[in-house]
């Protein structure tokens, strides 16, 4: 704690003292002695999209040439066509001006320019085989990593699309292609993606007990092995809402070892479960910025079913129903607040211990408890966080650095208080899960760091009901 402690008190004298905290991302320059109720939008111009088509960016904003807009609307409609193109992930920088066409006293042009993102990454893969790092961090054992190369080429072809390869050897070893295709209509609506690929483990947790994973390795095959693959598609009609469906195929196939250390490890106990699953989500994204928000809300429902009845070898059952609603709100100056409520329901009780994901994976945990599983067939969370914007957002250029993908970039941090509540419900492994149905708290101080390229990395010091404390790193936001 006095790492932390002491940690805030260097950064606020630096950032005092060495932090220009002037930003102005957006301007707007309506230079007229006359100002008119409404105006024309004559042309729009682009600069800097040397890979993104202009069909791309125009799907993006709320105005287009022609259009007649109430004048005191307009700057609000330009600050949030800047912010949906800023949410693409396409663009580091969007600037966006509007200039009054001379001689006329109702028309103006807007000038948009782009600082794109480097779109292809070859990256090697160098990550932690456990739930997170923290839980790594913990055991600090080298061998639980795993390596290899991962592809990734965002807007290929200038479109938006992906494509993704990826190749990962070691403990949990993967390999998958994966394309979307975000737009495959003329209005742009309807967008679709697949995917396919192989995984598999020398090693897996088979068990969860006292709420710690339960590990078994093998040096000479592989406990779990899983084919994948799976078509999607995406109906998105204006800006801020999406429907998401996905059919997927898996066939899970398992060694005796695992089924006689758990023999509720799958449907059936047995050696091999194949599967055809639905997937549906609906997501409204009202965020001024995904990556980091601090105003606006969002909320999305997800319809996870598991078992299409496709395959009667194995009775293959599961469906989960999870919602989750975020707001986030400026309440003086640079504090702000977020708070996020999560939900999940099962209406299947009857799952086996891989079908059955409780509190402690992903997204999905409590700050404080990093190091626990809380194994459920329903769990709700409750997070919040008063943040203070120590360092608001700052741009930094790097003459350097010859390419404008990566020499101008911007950086801002955050301190955190945050409360986090939840409780996890288990009906099937009640002795061996003693923090299911019971309230969980969780509650510490952080701070937060935000840069370029969707790039959060968050150092916290969480307490929790146990009487237990700890410092913890995470890589997403919060909420």
């Amino acid at each position: 704690m006095r790492f932390l402690l002491t940690f805030l008190l260097l950064l606020i004298c630096f950032v005092s003292f060495s932090i220009d905290f002037t930003d102005t991302p957006f301007t707007i320059d309506p230079d007229t002695t006359e100002i008119p109720d409404k105006v024309v939008i004559r042309k729009i111009t682009f600069k800097g999209n040397k890979v993104t088509k202009e069909r791309i960016i125009e799907r993006e904003l709320l105005f287009h040439e022609n259009d007649t807009i109430i004048s005191d609307e307009l700057s609000n409609t330009l600050q949030q066509s800047r912010k949906n193109l800023v949410n693409t992930s396409l663009f580091n920088f969007v600037t966006i001006d509007s200039i009054p066409v001379e001689g006329t006293i109702d028309q103006i042009d807007v000038n948009i320019e782009f600082v794109e993102r480097w779109y292809i990454w070859p990256v090697p893969i160098f990550e932690f085989a456990d739930r997170n790092f923290n839980e790594w961090l913990k055991k600090k054992d080298w061998t639980r990593l795993n390596y290899g190369m991962f592809l990734t080429w965002n807007n290929f072809r200038g479109r938006r699309e992906k494509l993704i390869l990826f190749t990962r050897f070691g403990y949990d070893q993967k390999y998958e292609l994966a394309y979307v295709i975000p737009y495959i209509n003329r209005k742009q609506t309807w967008g679709m993606g697949f995917a396919g690929g192989l995984s598999q483990n020398h090693e897996i947790a088979y068990n969860s007990i006292d709420n710690k994973e339960v590990y078994y390795k093998s040096e000479t095959e592989h406990p779990r092995q899983e084919i994948f693959a799976y078509v999607e598609a995406y109906h998105r009609k204006g800006i801020h809402n999406v429907n998401w469906f996905k059919l997927g195929y898996n066939d899970l196939q398992l060694t005796d070892s695992v089924l006689i250390l758990n023999p509720d490890y799958s449907f059936d106990n047995a050696a091999i479960n194949k599967y055809l699953s639905f997937f549906y989500m609906y997501k409204s994204d009202y965020r001024d910025y995904k990556q980091y928000p601090l105003n606006g809300h969002y909320f999305d429902v997800i319809v996870d079913k598991k078992g299409l009845g496709v395959f009667n070898e194995q009775k293959v059952n599961t469906l989960s129903i999870q919602a989750n609603f975020r707001r986030y709100y400026n309440l003086k100056g640079r504090l702000y607040y977020g708070g996020g409520l999560t939900g999940k329901v099962s209406p299947v009780t009857d799952q086996p211990y891989y079908y059955q994901r409780g509190l402690g994976y992903g997204r999905d945990y409590v700050r404080g408890y990093e190091y626990y599983v809380v194994d459920g067939q329903h769990f709700g969370i409750l997070k919040n966080n008063l943040k203070f914007e120590l360092v608001p957002m700052h741009e930094q250029t790097f003459g350097f650095i010859p390419w404008e993908q990566f020499n101008k970039l911007y950086y801002a941090f955050y301190v955190n208080l945050f409360v986090d509540l939840g409780y996890a419900i288990d009906t099937r492994d009640i002795d061996t899960n003693p923090l299911a149905n019971q309230i969980l708290v969780g509650y510490g101080i952080g701070i937060d760091f935000v840069t370029y390229y969707d790039f959060v990395v968050r150092f916290e010091y969480s307490f929790n009901k146990k009487g237990e404390s700890g410092f913890f790193i995470h890589f997403m936001p919060s909420i």
